[in-house]
């Protein structure tokens, strides 16, 4: 019994997904408030453009990378997609595509100079991450707002009841609680969700997911084998790219404008998702759902700590020592193997 009990706790997400449980648990017994729907659903929200950064950070990990930038270039691809399309009148779709070649590019250029150049991931993306800022800076200086349509939409919002329709709403509401089929959902929290398990199938059964764990494990057993390492290293950091684009317009629909500052700490943020979310630091171990409920786990604290009262600064000493803690325990457990 107790070896079944610790295999499935060995089982990936479900350390993660267990510690969500407990943290809900732990403010319901501060507020009722954490429960409520508009609070799950403003957590949603809160956390959309986060996870989707984190997909990113999840798979330049599992090589045993990491990146500093992702925030930086994240702020880049934002402010590039709305003055391109307020203030320089290019079309709003062309615009977005020109932001995600910015993004993607920026993922192709650290993958190169990590496989061509064999500098360490952590000295690339610190170097990319002060390119990125200034660029940002350079682009925009100010918030800019007055956004087409196309831009704020991964911030437009439906409900259950838009779905089911309202006959069938108000027959419900007898028996689930009417907020909840009221409640508002963003199309960015749908887009994120969708993403996470697109990635999960993508790492579990393609060729390319096999490789990036056996790259993370071992780069040289699995040159050895015939993987093409830099190429995977290279598709990595692009593809990592192209979620940090999908991440800045998420959070321009989240906030309805594009925000020079935004993404400050992002990069400790996605790091501490994807630690919390069980994925090794020491790359080709870990489950990309994990991430997803890593973020909701930051998500949660945050959220019930502010519903709670707590002073900002304990927030983030609190998500501190939340990180130190996930890669404590991925220690021991990479010692006890």
């Amino acid at each position: 019994m107790v070896r079944r009990v610790r295999n499935f706790l060995a089982t990936p997400g479900v350390g993660p997904f267990l510690a969500l449980i407990v943290a809900i648990l732990f403010f319901r017994f501060q507020t009722e408030r954490i429960l409520a729907p508009g609070t799950i659903s403003l957590i949603l929200q809160q956390t959309s453009w986060i996870a989707a950064l984190a997909i990113g950070q999840t798979l330049i990990i599992l090589t045993a990378g990491i990146d500093l930038a992702n925030g930086s270039i994240m702020a880049l691809g934002n402010v590039v997609m709305t003055s391109l399309a307020v203030e320089s009148g290019v079309d709003p779709t062309i615009a977005l595509a020109i932001g995600f070649m910015m993004t993607t590019g920026f993922g192709l250029a650290n993958g190169i100079l990590v496989t061509k150049l064999n500098i360490p991931p952590f000295i690339v993306t610190l170097g990319t991450l002060n390119i990125a800022f200034a660029l940002t800076r350079i682009v925009a200086t100010t918030t800019i707002s007055g956004l087409p349509d196309i831009m704020r939409f991964f911030g437009n919002c439906f409900s259950l009841t838009d779905i089911i329709g309202p006959g069938l709403a108000d027959a419900l509401s007898g028996i689930v609680d009417p907020q909840l089929l009221t409640t508002p959902i963003t199309y960015g929290a749908v887009a994120v969700v969708l993403m996470y398990f697109f990635m999960w199938f993508v790492l579990r059964e393609t060729a390319l997911g096999r490789h990036i764990y056996a790259v993370g494990d071992d780069p040289e057993a699995a040159r050895l084998t015939g993987i093409p390492v830099n190429r995977i290293l290279l598709i990595v950091y692009s593809l990592s790219g192209v979620f940090y684009g999908i991440s800045g317009w998420i959070l321009i629909g989240r906030i309805g404008s594009g925000d020079p500052n935004a993404g400050q700490t992002a990069n400790l943020d996605t790091i501490t998702a994807v630690v919390i979310g069980g994925t090794s630091l020491f790359g080709g171990r870990g489950n990309i759902l994990g991430t997803l409920i890593g973020a909701l786990i930051v998500g949660v604290f945050l959220t019930g700590l502010q519903i709670t009262g707590v002073d900002p600064l304990y927030q983030r000493l609190i998500t501190g020592v939340l990180v130190i803690g996930a890669v404590a325990i991925d220690q021991f457990s990479q010692r006890m193997n």
